[in-house]
């Protein structure tokens, strides 16, 4: 019955606010999001069966060239079919809205190279728990398209600069409005730490709402500027010397509301020194375990690794501490009021250039072989790392990260766990669209590959 009534919504929505076009989306193995549009008139019967994609899609390279991957050639269809709860009207495209879509073969099964998928089956492997997470993305806001070695700034305030504020406001009050009426609770603001930079982060969400919101405060976020003559680009480094944009993932276990009993935060133990409770930590030994192969999903692109550098507050360094912006796992101090609500996990090694659906269900993965195999992280790294010696960041147990995207391409393959996970499919189709990316990026040259990252992204 809600179903039903979520779909009488959807086509009250579309007469009321004169849309004719419905795009269906999905977000494909280089974070891009793609997709078809339903009319208007055909929106009904297309809910129910989807619209066809050619499988090879789901094979293409960040330069849209479909790899050689078994079963990705010209043979072969999924449908794109949306999901109801994700629809959106466009603010920025008038008579246009959206939803976001699974990919399902032709007898309608979950498709093994669905992003969508990966995230729910993560969901499934962590079924005694609900997850909640939150994206936190920075993007750069510039004057105008960026051109081939050109980037024009919005502003070259400072870092939380009231003056950023000022440059931005009509832009970032009206992104706010947007988000909001869509309901998507926008909690926080603030200009970042380069010139152009600003940072915008919506309210946790259930996993896969957290992965769909973030998918439509990219659209939004780009789509307005574009609007107002601007451009936002999510790209880890927009141009040499750049700090760097990244998304940084927040995630907790909590037990699910029953009948007469609220909702808990599995993650959060007062009496802990660092509030964590064991679960906590066992989830963070799962993601120190697996954190080199986690980075091939996290830090998805060439240009990610301009930026997972030590100094660039990135988590470049195999670590967690408390309040520590240099380790790849921040344990983020606790809210006063709500300390046990706000207890989680920050995974700081990952930018806009990985997909939401497989960075999200990956951590999880990765956290929940943790937790299975009571996993300890060690010690916190309570110091600043870029401070110790390399003697003395191995004696506190600080892993090496890749640094490049073939580095963390070859750890993925080399961590079974990982790889197996991913699936069949997956575990084949995905590194050979990243070796794809490494090879064109070579090809292309430094200054072409920033302006290919800073287009797409």
């Amino acid at each position: 019955m809600r179903n039903h009534d979520v779909l009488n919504a959807i086509r009250k929505s579309v007469e009321q606010d004169d849309i004719e076009l419905i795009r269906f989306l999905w977000v494909d193995h280089n974070s891009v999001t793609r997709g078809k549009a339903a009319t208007r008139s055909a929106l009904s019967s297309r809910m129910e069966s989807g619209i066809g994609l050619a499988r090879t899609r789901q094979a293409s390279s960040l330069l849209d060239l479909g790899q050689p991957v078994p079963g990705f050639d010209a043979v072969g269809e999924v449908r794109l079919v949306p999901d109801p709860d994700s629809f959106v009207r466009l603010p920025y495209a008038p008579g246009s809205a959206g939803m976001l879509c699974d990919l399902v073969t032709l007898d309608g099964e979950p498709w093994a190279a669905c992003p969508r998928t990966f995230l729910k089956e993560a969901l499934a492997a962590a079924a005694d728990y609900e997850v909640f997470a939150a994206f936190e993305p920075e993007f750069t806001l510039c004057a105008g398209k960026p051109a081939p070695g050109r980037l024009d700034l919005l502003d070259d305030s400072l870092c939380f600069d009231n003056e950023g504020f000022d440059a931005a406001n009509e832009y970032a009050v009206a992104l706010v409005r947007a988000l909001r009426a869509q309901g998507l609770e926008v909690e926080t603001y603030h200009p970042e730490f380069g010139s152009g930079q600003h940072e915008m982060t919506l309210r946790y969400a259930p996993a896969v709402r957290a992965a769909d919101n973030y998918v439509w405060q990219r659209a939004f976020t780009r789509g307005l500027a574009r609007e107002r003559g601007l451009w936002a680009t999510f790209a880890p480094v927009p141009r040499p010397g750049m700090r760097g944009n990244g998304n940084h993932a927040h995630l907790s276990l909590w037990q699910r509301e029953t009948a007469g009993a609220p909702a808990v935060n599995l993650f959060a133990d007062p009496a802990d020194e660092l509030g964590l409770s064991a679960l906590g930590r066992h989830f963070i030994g799962g993601l120190l375990e697996h954190l080199p192969a986690l980075v091939a999903l996290t830090n998805a692109s060439v240009n990610s690794y301009h930026r997972l550098q030590p100094g660039m507050w990135s988590g470049a360094f195999g670590a967690y501490g408390f309040d520590n912006r240099e380790a790849a796992v921040r344990i983020p101090s606790r809210l006063r009021g709500s300390e046990s609500a706000s207890t989680n996990i920050e995974v700081k090694t990952c930018d806009s250039t990985a997909n939401p659906y497989l960075a999200l269900g990956a951590l999880i993965h990765a956290g929940m072989d943790g937790v299975r195999r009571r996993l300890d992280p060690g010690e916190p790294l309570l110091e600043d790392p870029n401070r110790l010696s390399d003697r003395e960041l191995r004696s506190r147990g600080v892993r090496p990260l890749p640094r490049s995207l073939e580095e963390a391409v070859d750890a993925l393959e080399q961590d079974e766990f990982m790889m197996s996970v991913l699936g069949p499919e997956r575990r084949v189709l995905y590194p050979a669209v990243k070796r794809a990316d490494v090879r064109d990026m070579k090809d292309m040259g430094s200054p072409a590959d920033f302006h290919t990252h800073t287009i797409r992204f």
